[in-house]
């Protein structure tokens, strides 16, 4: 998977179309990533003592990896990612502008 916890992405498809926001959590076994403020649904919570009410959070969901695409720190564009060997780590490159993400 190209797309790691902490980095910014772009929203390509779905309800928040063209929207970038912080990755959360990743899920590499279903393919899908948490990401901060997007892809919001309500869930009704039950009270949990007698006497209190109950209320409805917003919370996110899981997207497919397919609809984001990595956003480049260094030229700022949404980017297909490549690798290269570099000081014996593989590290993640930038397609546009080569920088290192």
């Amino acid at each position: 998977m190209r797309i790691k916890k902490g980095d910014t992405v772009k929203i390509i498809a779905g309800k928040d179309k063209g929207k970038s926001a912080k990755v959360l959590k990743v899920f590499p076994v279903k393919n899908k990533i948490l990401i901060d403020g997007l892809n919001v649904y309500k869930k009704h919570v039950k009270p949990k003592k007698q006497g209190e009410k109950g209320q409805t959070v917003l919370v996110p969901r899981p997207i497919y990896v397919s609809n984001a695409m990595l956003v480049c720190s260094g030229c700022g564009n949404s980017v297909k990612t490549g690798y290269r060997l570099g000081n014996e780590k593989k590290e993640r490159i930038c397609k546009k502008c080569g920088a290192v993400i």
